[in-house]
């Protein structure tokens, strides 16, 4: 469980790099030029660029984290999924990074040590 945890985390985590890198981007736009915000815009464009990078990068740390750390790269892969939720919905291009985030992190929370008969808590 360990292992598929690291394995989901780390491919949530490029995953959500490219739709950090639109939300980042669709919000420097906006704010450059304000007559673009007719098509779309997020309420919290603030929210956007701070999940744009920490969302990702908590998945992958989460990911990495998995296999040694299963409870802390479970949380962080929980919190990665969470953010991106309530940064960007769940919508078409954002459901794969947040199922795959929040299962891995679910993965990793249920993990004991392989090699211990107790889990992490």
């Amino acid at each position: 469980m360990r292992n598929a945890a690291a394995v989901l985390g780390i491919i949530a985590g490029v995953m959500g790099m490219f739709v950090g890198l639109f939300g980042y981007g669709w919000t420097s736009l906006v704010a450059e030029r304000p007559e673009v915000a007719e098509f779309w815009t997020f309420d919290s464009p603030g929210l956007v660029r701070f999940v744009s990078i920490a969302a990702p990068v908590l998945a992958i740390a989460g990911g990495a984290m998995a296999r040694y750390r299963a409870l802390w790269g479970g949380l962080a892969l929980i919190a990665s999924a969470g953010l991106m939720q309530q940064a960007f919905s769940f919508n078409v291009a954002t459901m794969f990074p947040i199922v795959m985030a929040g299962l891995g992190g679910v993965l990793a929370v249920a993990a004991g040590r392989p090699d211990e008969p107790k889990s992490h808590f």
